[in-house]
């Protein structure tokens, strides 16, 4: 018998602290169909011993806290978790088990805690009297990475009136302790057609949507959203990232969710979730949930290509001449504006608008959204901070008729999903290589992430950041980027490097595209 090979990397180890389900629905079999979808390997710790079947739960067994104990003693020195999600634990003893096991492991480094807060099962069977509830709030909210309760739970655990909403919700979960909330609402009817969720976290808050799944076959959604978040911060991601992923692995195993009994059938998680682009949510840029149409192809248009970054409309002149068709005027406003800078930038603004319709080219004007549409630019490129500030006012003009053509910057996956929102022209994915253009805290994409926004953006992506030779241009036009953007690549002698730009654009455009499957992304952000 043969060994691993020395070269296999072994998978990420989560840990699972939860109940068992003789009925094979939720609980430990539920996670363990999640890692399994997620490629990382899965350690169960069982809190408790449920006898249920698809119509009912009729005993609930929590195991002794040294029983769980021991079971965390075996595993965490010849297998620590790189993540921990917790689901059923039966008792206020077990509870407070679990929240010293997590203090102890977090002496050793961080460590996630992903909590799904199991108060009750969806046949109506309570799991908690207020005693547990108020264990959770004592132990385990302080201690969670993401706590992620559906709206009867969460209402059980702040307390609130029942018509109290989501956000409310989530930002009371918070403040009682959590570090991130997801309120999941796939037991909410909300009349669009949308199952959403409420994320709220130190880097989004929003709703995430995709198209309800109409099935019968609901069972361990909730247990499948929190395993697969976990598995994603496992991973690397950050809650808000891990959310996305969630959500992608929830709506898949919908999709394959089937009869098992008499009463609502199990999710069914499978491999290549995170692949499918029409599993790619949606996210609010405010509470009011305002989404694209899902599932509505984009009207085809020819590839931006070549696309030129400047910071003066005499450059942009210059770009012109060499025959660059697809520009932006990159103008950063300084710290006090005053008068005269105002009245330079109208002027910089307008000659660069005039001098690319005279040329047949499009100029997308970056952040000055109102003296664009003044100006009659084509275009304007937002980043999202810009977007966040402009309030659902004026981000409603961004996509009334006629308003210019709109370029959003990402740079993970909630910035995509908030980007597709917009339904914009493009999405930028950056920074593909490291850039000194600007300081950001966010790691390089790389082909393999730029790749993965290719497939899944669901819109034309802009490759930017840190493109300097023609070499990397044609690459990332060979991932399916459909604009590559060059700021100091070009140089001071436009002329003679946009030639070489162009054709490596071209040819990297009509290139077999890379033969690697992309699965799963990478983080391209660290974790707090």
């Amino acid at each position: 018998m043969t060994g691993p090979s020395a070269s296999s990397t072994p998978p990420l180890v989560v840990w699972t602290i939860a109940g068992t389900d003789s009925g094979g629905g939720a609980g430990i079999a539920a996670d363990q169909r999640a890692a399994d979808a997620c490629g990382v390997h899965l350690c169960t710790v069982v809190a408790a011993v449920t006898a249920q079947n698809s119509v009912a739960v009729p005993h609930v067994e929590p195991l002794a806290p040294a029983v769980i104990e021991a079971q965390i003693a075996a595993l965490e020195h010849d297998m620590p978790p790189a993540a921990v999600k917790t689901g059923l634990l039966g008792g206020v003893a077990q509870i407070e088990a679990v929240a010293r096991a997590i203090d102890r492991l977090r002496n050793a480094g961080p460590l996630p805690l992903v909590v799904d807060p199991v108060l009750g099962a969806t046949s109506g069977a309570s799991f908690a009297d207020d005693r547990v509830v108020g264990a959770y709030r004592r132990w385990l909210l302080p201690r969670a990475t993401l706590l992620t309760p559906n709206r009867r739970e969460a209402l059980r655990l702040t307390g609130l009136d029942e018509n109290t909403d989501s956000p409310t919700l989530a930002r009371a979960l918070r403040d009682a302790g959590a570090a991130a909330v997801v309120v999941t609402g796939g037991d909410d009817r909300t009349g669009d057609g949308l199952a959403r969720d409420w994320i709220d976290t130190p880097h989004a808050a929003g709703w995430l949507a995709l198209p309800r799944i109409d099935t019968p076959h609901t069972h361990a959604t909730g247990c499948t959203f929190a395993a697969a978040a976990a598995a994603a911060m496992a991973r690397g991601f950050v809650a808000a990232d891990a959310a996305v992923l969630g959500k992608m692995a929830a709506t898949a195993a919908l999709r394959h969710g089937h009869a098992a009994g008499q009463g609502a059938g199990p999710v069914k998680a499978r491999a290549g979730f995170a692949a499918d682009p029409s599993l790619m949510p949606q996210l609010s840029w405010g509470e009011a949930p305002r989404f694209a149409p899902f599932g509505v192809a984009q009207a085809a248009s020819a590839p931006l290509g070549l696309y030129a970054i400047a910071d003066s409309a005499a450059r942009i002149a210059a770009l012109l001449a060499t025959g660059v068709r697809t520009l932006q005027l990159r103008i950063k406003t300084p710290e006090a504006p005053d008068a005269a800078w105002h009245a330079a930038l109208r002027a910089e603004v307008g000659q660069a608008v005039a001098d690319c319709r005279a040329a047949g080219a499009q100029l997308f004007v970056n952040d000055h959204h109102a003296l664009a549409r003044a100006c009659g630019a084509t275009g304007l490129h937002l980043g999202q901070e810009d977007v966040l500030a402009l309030g659902e006012a004026d981000r409603e003009a961004l996509r009334a008729p006629g308003a210019p053509a709109l370029g959003i910057s990402s740079h993970s996956l909630w910035e995509l999903a908030r980007a597709r929102s917009l339904a914009p022209r493009y999405i930028a994915c950056g920074p593909v290589w490291p850039t000194t253009t600007k300081a950001m805290p966010w790691r390089p994409q790389g082909l393999h992430n730029l790749a993965w926004w290719c497939r899944m953006a669901g819109a034309p992506v802009a490759a930017i950041g840190g493109i300097l030779a023609p070499e990397q241009a044609a690459a990332v036009a060979g991932c399916g980027a459909d604009a590559v953007c060059v700021v100091r690549g070009l140089g001071d002698d436009s002329a003679a490097t946009v030639p070489g730009f162009r054709a490596a654009v071209e040819a990297g455009a009509t290139a077999a595209p890379p033969s690697a499957a992309v699965d799963w992304p990478l983080p391209s952000l660290r974790p707090l």
